[in-house]
């Protein structure tokens, strides 16, 4: 019997998904599913959906519960984490300290004045999971969900000896849009996809090993295409190369769509995916949920029918690579950058093709990317490396500078107007950084 911990696993919607997937695999059917959590609310709901999953796959599998995390980890074959540090009425912070000073951000959680204080909150409780898992459960393949991807796993991966890699579903997501944009079976599409998490680029996409660029730049030309993710298509126009994560998200990584309100309004407000790039998106989507999340969750548990077939996250599939049947399945994943993409920085974090086996995860070398996107990741991974590295050390300074030469905010404000930003930041969160307090 295999044994999958989920850390954080009150994460409702990513912790069903992940065990209904898990479930799926025969070499997984009869495994010890442990969740663990530190809400107790959440921990029951959630040990009830997975019961509920059980019974309509007809498995094997034995769900366990706890709110001690050495009891979940202890000899876990794989481990999930899914946490959120500080709760909402924290992280709003992250949004709106930025709008009072005219940084206006859609979602924060990946990189900026946003992603990088969610990375010092969360930073500190991502190496206790990990130091614990090096000590419960030292084999263990590690998958992270939990956002600023990036920042996270680069920190662990040179802080602790277990083996971990962070997931995104834009990837593949944004894979099966192109081909549905393009009108072609998914089955046939072949990709390279290299860059930073959110912000990969498909250095090849093809359809039976054709190039299937030129039909993408004529697909744009349909308005309902173009109008569905204004932000990216804008960038692939200008850069040559679409990008993974959505406009929403990608209009807060660069200096071009969200400097002005009138390049907000042109670009951000009016297209027709799922987030085109709102202010303050995310955070009015998590308040809502501060009052109605029961009820969703009380609703899907009084289903008579559940939903067991596989979905498409890489989760399950890595696992049942390295320690289910050994099918070796390539995804991608965000690993340290050691010889694998030769013009971004050594040792920070990437995202690149992996290949999990039975020998366990392999990072694929991609060689150098186009100038354009390597110039654009590189700002980005740089203000992530020294974010990571005022963190480690405690220095203020280098998140002041972290943040000082982000895109973004560089291209709205001034130096005295980022430090003050800053500074407002710091002591908003200053009872979840007991890093700086050194």
């Amino acid at each position: 019997m295999k044994k999958i911990a989920f850390i954080g696993a009150g994460s409702f919607g990513f912790t069903r998904t992940l065990v209904r997937d898990i479930l799926s695999f025969p070499a997984f059917a009869d495994a010890e599913i442990a969740l663990m959590d530190i809400n107790p609310k959440r921990l029951e709901y959630i040990e009830k959906a997975c019961k509920k999953i059980v019974e309509a796959g007809k498995y094997p599998a034995k769900i366990t519960a706890t709110m001690n995390r050495a009891e979940a980890l202890q000899g876990a074959d794989g481990v999930l984490i899914t946490i959120l540090s500080g709760g909402v009425k924290i992280w709003r912070y992250d949004v709106e300290i930025p709008k009072k000073y005219g940084v206006d951000i859609n979602v924060g959680d990946t990189r900026g004045p946003s992603g990088i204080f969610r990375y010092l909150r969360t930073v500190n409780d991502m190496l206790d999971i990990c130091r614990d898992v090096d000590k419960y459960c030292p084999n263990a393949i590690v998958l992270n969900y939990t956002n600023p991807m990036a920042m996270l796993c680069r920190t662990v991966q040179g802080e602790c000896k277990c083996s971990v890699t962070g997931l995104c579903h834009s990837v593949q997501g944004t894979a099966e849009m192109l081909a549905k944009w393009i009108g072609a079976d998914f089955k046939d599409v072949t990709y390279l996809c290299a860059g930073i998490n959110h912000q990969a680029f498909y250095l090849d996409y093809k359809v039976n090993g054709v190039d299937a660029y030129p039909r993408i730049r004529a697909a744009l030309e349909k308005p309902e295409i173009y109008n569905a993710e204004q932000v990216r298509n804008e960038m692939f126009y200008a850069l040559g190369y679409y990008v993974t994560e959505s406009s929403g998200h990608n209009s807060e990584y660069n200096a071009w769509f969200r400097k002005r309100p009138d390049l907000i309004e042109k670009y951000c407000t009016h297209g027709t995916g799922w987030n085109p790039g709102h202010y303050g998106y995310i955070l009015n989507e998590y308040l809502k949920r501060e009052d109605d999340w029961e009820d969703s969750i009380k609703e899907w548990l009084a289903k008579d029918e559940v939903d067991i077939t596989r979905g498409h996250e890489y989760a399950a599939w890595i696992f049942n690579a390295v320690f289910g049947d050994n099918t070796m399945y390539e995804f991608n994943g965000n690993v340290r950058n050691f010889g694998l993409i030769d013009d971004l920085p050594e040792g920070c974090c990437v995202e690149v093709p992996v290949v999990a086996s039975k020998a366990g995860l392999r990072a694929m070398h991609v060689g150098k990317l186009p100038a354009q996107l390597a110039l654009l990741n590189n700002i980005s991974s740089r203000c992530e490396e020294m974010a990571i590295e005022g963190s480690l050390t405690g220095n203020r300074e280098m998140i002041y500078h972290a943040i000082l030469f982000d895109p973004l905010t560089s291209a709205v404000l001034g130096t005295r107007e980022i430090r003050s930003m800053v500074d407002e930041m710091f002591a908003a969160n200053e009872a979840y950084l007991p890093q700086f307090k050194k």
